[in-house]
């Protein structure tokens, strides 16, 4: 396979491994969206962010997208009013968490697109690949 077919081959993949890192945080993040405070002084689930960037891999000379890190949301919790609860404070209001169901909806569609395309690069890639060699029969 050419080099260069070869590098962006990698290119994808690594795009691709970014991504579902991103997938799962999302996923991980939904799966918690109904979170609370279980008692009054602790914190509910706290959203996670994947942020990326672009990493030179010397074995191929060219720049992959790694995941950076993985940190909490600092946006502050939801409060609901329910005094009842075990995790509510002296004032009645129960911590929840602040993880947004419609922005981890978007922000899923967006990996998957994303993920997608890089899927479609390398396919791209592939086809060249063979036609590459088909031509060289």
């Amino acid at each position: 396979m050419d080099n260069d077919l070869m590098k962006a081959m990698q290119i994808s993949a690594s795009g691709l491994k970014a991504q579902t890192t991103r997938m799962r945080i999302i996923a991980e993040n939904l799966a918690n969206s109904g979170s609370e405070a279980t008692a009054p002084n602790e914190d509910p689930y706290r959203r996670k962010i994947v942020s990326f960037a672009n990493v030179l891999d010397r074995t191929i000379d060219a720049e992959t997208v790694k995941v950076a890190n993985v940190k909490f949301d600092q946006a502050d919790f939801g409060m609901r009013f329910d005094p009842g609860h075990p995790g509510a404070d002296a004032a009645g209001y129960v911590k929840t968490t602040n993880v947004n169901g419609m922005i981890e909806a978007m922000d899923m569609s967006q990996a998957q697109r994303t993920y997608q395309a890089n899927l479609n690069a390398i396919d791209a890639v592939k086809s060249l690949s063979v036609r590459t060699l088909e031509i060289l029969r």
